[in-house]
């Protein structure tokens, strides 16, 4: 039974780090109707900005305001700069595109930061809580990662339901040429939908850090979770992002608890191709038409 319980509180606290990742997928599909593959490498940067101010100034919290702040940078000047150009060409030169720019940031933070592993100090404490005389495999630092993302969750359901903005975002991304008859600025639209996905993408990665080691390549395996999260709770929906963030960190820790961990990467993969073969919409996906 405290075998299935710290399985359990495992799964929620790897969970709500594929929700995050999935959040910023989504956000981005929601805007401007293209899956970023690069999602991983923008994290990783806005990560090694986090980890740079606190090793200069031994703050986490300037660390994650860097973080953040570094991530909506880099987000409204990939769209800007790399998305933009491509934007009406076929869908798959933005996927080609979103690969490039992977590889160029995994290969631009080598050139600084080296390609040695750095360990990420955590929020607060990594030992989990007491439940009687056993410990729990369940820290504060877990629970400060499922409330990050579940305040994030609401906001942007408030952003993108009761919103003037959020109601420009969804019109850029399904209508643009209307938008524009409407009066919507769709260029600026589609930057600030960036901007806030890399934000939650940012957030994602220092959340994730302290559990892995940063490097230009670390973030990988979490961008495929996080991808098949999003897709298993559907691209359109925030709330489905979490749900399904935390139902796969919940299937995978059991899977490696009961399993090993040697099938957790084909594990998810099973889920993937399920979720596309039963439901490709999603599991959150409506029956009705896309409305606006």
């Amino acid at each position: 039974m405290l075998r299935f319980l710290n399985l359990t509180l495992g799964g929620i606290g790897t969970g709500v780090v594929y929700a995050a990742v999935a959040l910023a997928l989504v956000l981005i599909w929601r805007s401007t109707r293209i899956v970023n593959f690069a999602q991983g490498g923008m994290m990783m940067i806005s990560t090694f900005v986090a980890w740079s101010v606190i090793d200069w100034t031994g703050s986490y919290w300037l660390g994650l305001a860097a973080a953040l702040f570094a991530g909506l940078i880099l987000g409204a000047v990939v769209e800007r700069l790399v998305i933009r150009p491509v934007e009406n060409a076929p869908p798959l030169n933005a996927v080609i595109v979103t690969l490039g720019l992977l590889v160029f940031l995994q290969a631009m933070a080598g050139m600084i930061w080296g390609g040695e592993p750095r360990s990420f100090p955590p929020a607060f404490g990594i030992v989990g809580f007491k439940l009687g005389d056993t410990r729990l495999l369940f820290s504060p630092s877990d629970l400060f990662a499922v409330l990050a993302v579940m305040v994030v969750m609401v906001l942007l359901g408030l952003v993108f339901q009761r919103t003037a903005i959020g109601l420009q975002m969804r019109a850029a991304a399904f209508a643009p040429e209307i938008a524009r008859v409407l009066g919507v600025r769709v260029g600026r639209t589609l930057t600030l939908g960036w901007a806030l996905a890399a934000v939650v993408g940012a957030l994602a990665g220092v959340l994730v850090a302290p559990g892995s080691f940063v490097s230009p390549n670390a973030f990988d395996a979490i961008l495929v979770f996080g991808f098949t999260a999003a897709v298993l709770g559907g691209l359109d929906s925030p709330a489905g992002a979490v749900v399904g963030g935390l139902i796969l960190g919940l299937l995978l820790s059991y899977l490696a608890g009961y399993a090993g961990s040697d099938v957790v990467t084909l594990g998810a993969l099973a889920i993937l191709v399920s979720v596309l073969l039963i439901r490709p919409n999603g599991l959150f996906a409506g029956s009705r038409g896309r409305q606006i």
